[in-house]
């Protein structure tokens, strides 16, 4: 049986201004994170959608039932925001659903849900990502700090088991090195599986929010906290396959 999956955000446009002599000119480009990602569920029993933070402000459903189409969502370097302020309440004051709510009822109702780390993740650059005190946030197994969380780490870190758990099924001990991830709190009653030696910040944790299952993997799934070195080894598919796995099991009961 098919599973469906849907994957926000984890996209960014770029814009640079050049300037030759008295010359100067203006581009603009795409980007995305999440080919390589993607690519581990084609041909596979997971049917992702990846719909990126342009179009989740107004596509990412704004019913329960919407939501409900999903086994599971993975929010990744997406901030509040684009989930809050659709256009219809930015540009024309309308009322409009609180999407954020909507993802804590949609996880109480048995769905999975997974937020990944990035500069607009948890709480972000700046702390930009607003995701502390709001309703996704009391459904992830983390809390977020009240300020910049980013760490950076350009000299590497392994990540460190402190727990057996399902998404980490079979990949043993010995990870590559990551170059940063988001500082979070873990929660009462939460699963802490990962760590950033040194620090013990949470890396990978697992929880339960009323009938469903909630994950948070502080770093980041592409560039460029993800290095090269991570995403070519042999357990990078099984990670991500462990985690929707465990994800989807209550739904698949």
């Amino acid at each position: 049986m098919t599973k469906n999956v849907l994957l926000a955000g984890e996209s960014w446009t770029s814009t640079a201004t050049h300037v030759k002599g008295f010359d100067l000119f203006a581009s603009v480009t795409y980007h995305t994170g999440s080919e390589q990602f993607l690519a581990l569920f084609r041909d596979s029993d997971y049917a992702v959608t990846h719909m990126p933070s342009h179009d989740a402000q107004t596509r990412f459903p704004a019913t329960l039932e919407g939501l409900q189409a999903y086994d599971a969502i993975i929010l990744s370097d997406i901030g509040a925001n684009t989930l809050l302020l659709h256009p219809d309440t930015w540009a024309h004051s309308k009322r409009t659903p609180n999407r954020l709510k909507l993802l804590r009822e949609y996880v109480e109702a048995g769905g999975g849900l997974m937020m990944i780390g990035g500069y607009l993740s948890f709480q972000g650059i700046n702390g930009s990502a607003r995701f502390r005190n709001t309703p996704v946030e009391d459904a992830l197994p983390v809390k977020c700090l009240p300020w910049d969380d980013r760490v950076e780490v350009p000299e590497g870190f392994t990540p460190r088991i402190v727990a057996q758990h399902p998404v980490i099924d079979g990949l043993g001990a010995q990870w590559p090195h990551l170059l940063g991830y988001n500082e979070v709190e873990l929660k009462p009653g939460a699963t802490l599986i990962a760590t950033v030696p040194d620090t013990d910040h949470p890396l990978l944790v697992a929880g339960r929010h009323g009938a469903g299952r909630t994950l948070a993997w502080t770093s980041d799934m592409s560039v460029h906290w993800l290095p090269p070195e991570f995403s070519a080894w042999d357990g990078y598919a099984r990670l991500w396959r462990n985690c929707l796995d465990w994800l989807t099991e209550a739904r698949a009961a």
